[in-house]
């Protein structure tokens, strides 16, 4: 793993901020225990050097109407770079792909896919999924309840341990 140069302050701040990222400064200051100045200053090296991301609301599935979720593994026929390139594009390019990962195992991706219901999925399937050239066999799984997803990520294994001081003689 890399080194990562980020201290127990720019932890707090990138904890608070996935918690809510419609902090204030003001308010983020608070929280890690910080003046306003300098905490801004840290956000925005935590921005430029690609920490954060970026920002945006999570809506909630259900009541923006995408009641149904498929995890879709998908086998790319004739393996090749150009087919994996082209199916990672056309996958990309599919706004009801909200995740989409190349993965080991039975299938070369596992997408996963929000829409109304069946009826817009089965849509999706025949009219986009199925007429791309290179899908060799796809494999629909429907979440039956979303159990968690779209959580803060983990930053435990960034702590640093305490630096050992040599004693005093």
């Amino acid at each position: 793993m890399p080194y990562i140069d980020l201290d127990a302050i720019d932890l707090r701040i990138l904890g608070a901020l996935q918690g809510d990222g419609r902090l204030s400064n003001q308010e983020l200051a608070d929280q890690v225990g910080l003046s306003p100045s300098p905490c801004l200053r840290r956000v925005r090296r935590l921005e430029r050097d690609g920490f954060i991301r970026t920002y945006r609301a999570v809506l909630d599935r259900e009541s923006v109407g995408l009641g149904l979720t498929v995890f879709v593994d998908i086998k790319v026929e004739k393996h090749s770079r150009e087919n994996a390139t082209a199916l990672q594009e056309a996958l990309a390019a599919l706004p009801e792909v909200v995740a989409c990962h190349m993965v080991s195992g039975s299938a070369d991706f596992m997408a996963e896919i929000v829409v109304p219901n069946l009826k817009a999925y089965e849509r999706l399937l025949t009219e986009k999924l199925l007429t791309l050239p290179m899908i060799g066999d796809i494999r629909s799984n429907f979440a039956l309840t979303r159990v968690k997803s779209d959580t803060a990520l983990p930053l435990t294994h960034l702590k640093r341990e305490p630096e050992m001081r040599e004693p005093d003689c």
